[in-house]
């Protein structure tokens, strides 16, 4: 991106420095939790320890600043819960690259669970332990101390390179908090002019596809009756059990594995299968009236989520007005009762879903990030995955080049 004098210009990351600042950024983990609405993060919390680093390197003066190069931008949407937007200008108008993701929530740590104080840092050997060491208040420690450096050692690049620290990664079900809604007020705009790199996966190699999620529950509808007259019921763990099972051959049938998915090196195809099952309870003599399994699909980022929710409404659609064909467990198992009118039914629905992103591989910040890691690790193997990365997707539907990076060796080769 720039020349390749820059990492010597620059010298190494202070190791003491970083971890000071970790540990400060640790030692808020507890409040910047994000479960609502039992916990709701104060994301201010840590841009108070990002702004004490920074601050007297930017170029305000009085306030606490320098009158240094970095121009600094908090921008709160809620109350406590701040974005920050971190310049160190190149010397080309018009060229960007920018580093967007290192969030300041985390998800929820229960200390009976572990077996040390997730809301400090510790450290073992070479370990950091601590809620957030990884995601994401490492990388928002690590960003940190590059800017810091930037503005110390002020380099001519050409490129202006771009931090944002943004609120509400963990947790979507309060939106217009973090970079949803800076990029509708339009705040990252210029960013588009040049590659943008997520800085929120745990690997050190380059992740370049992530998958999509459609949690589902199936709730299913029988009649309960004693287990002795099982003519009588109509069971719904065995309509459930049939039921799934037409619905996962459907959706492998509709959704086979993608060619591009062996391109990006995903290690699954698209999958749907349960994960958790519910009763109402009862007796063991008891046939129940219903029962709910639960569960996802995760869907490789060339199939639309849309597409997948429409068609499994039709199978379940399909199912219910054929449910006598499907296939039944002995000689009195049935999903009609005649006689009373009485038919088992199965109901789909879904809680918020998102989508998977495939990152552009002709992109220039591809193949610098490729080289950048190639670099500092000494091998280069780019890899995806069906877990998901939230918010992604929809920066790259809105025109930015979305290219993600692990924890972070190599973030001076990149600029």
């Amino acid at each position: 991106m720039v020349g390749s004098g820059v990492k010597e210009t620059l010298g190494e990351l202070n190791k003491d420095s970083f971890v000071t600042l970790i540990g400060k950024l640790i030692g808020e983990s507890k409040y910047v939790q994000n479960n609502p609405p039992d916990l709701i993060p104060e994301e201010d919390r840590i841009v108070r320890h990002v702004l004490e680093v920074l601050r007297p390197l930017s170029t305000t003066t009085g306030g606490g600043g320098g009158g240094g190069p970095l121009i600094i931008n908090h921008v709160t949407y809620k109350p406590n819960r701040g974005n920050l937007i971190v310049e160190y200008p190149g010397t080309e108008p018009g060229k960007i690259i920018s580093f967007v993701g290192m969030h300041m929530d985390v998800v929820t740590a229960n200390p009976s669970e572990w077996d040390f104080d997730p809301f400090s840092l510790s450290i073992d050997g070479e370990k950091l332990r601590g809620r957030g060491t990884t995601d994401c208040l490492g990388h928002v420690a690590l960003v940190t101390e590059l800017m810091k450096k930037l503005g110390q050692t002020k380099p001519k690049l050409k490129s202006t390179v771009v931090a944002v620290f943004i609120a509400s990664e963990e947790n979507s079900s309060i939106p217009g908090v973090g970079v949803d809604a800076l990029v509708k007020d339009g705040l990252l705009d210029k960013l588009k002019h040049g590659p943008l790199f997520w800085i929120d996966t745990a690997d050190k190699q380059p992740c370049i596809g992530t998958g999509g999620m459609i949690p589902w529950k199936l709730h299913v509808t029988g009649k309960l009756f004693h287990s002795g007259l099982a003519h009588k019921a109509i069971n719904p763990f065995e309509l459930a059990m049939e039921a799934l099972k037409e619905i996962q051959t459907r959706f492998y049938r509709d959704f086979p594995p993608h060619s591009k998915e062996q391109v990006y090196g995903f290690a699954t195809p698209s999958t749907m299968k349960p994960t958790q099952w519910c009763y109402p309870g009862g007796g063991i003599n008891q046939i129940p009236a219903d029962c709910t399994i639960s569960g996802d699909v995760r869907l490789t980022p060339f199939y639309n989520v849309p597409d997948v929710i429409k068609k499994l409404k039709e199978y379940v659609e399909d199912l219910n007005s054929n449910i006598e064909k499907l296939d039944t467990r002995g000689p009195v198992s049935k999903y009609v009762l005649p006689d009373e009118n009485l038919r088992g039914r199965i109901e789909i629905s879904f809680d918020e879903a998102s989508s998977g992103v495939a990152c552009n591989l002709e992109s220039r910040g591809f193949h610098v990030l490729c080289q950048a890691t190639k670099d500092a690790v000494g091998h280069v193997k780019p890899y995806s995955i069906t877990g998901t990365l939230p918010l992604i997707r929809e920066l790259q539907d809105e025109g930015f080049d979305v290219q993600t990076a692990g924890y972070g060796m190599f973030l001076f080769l990149l600029i």
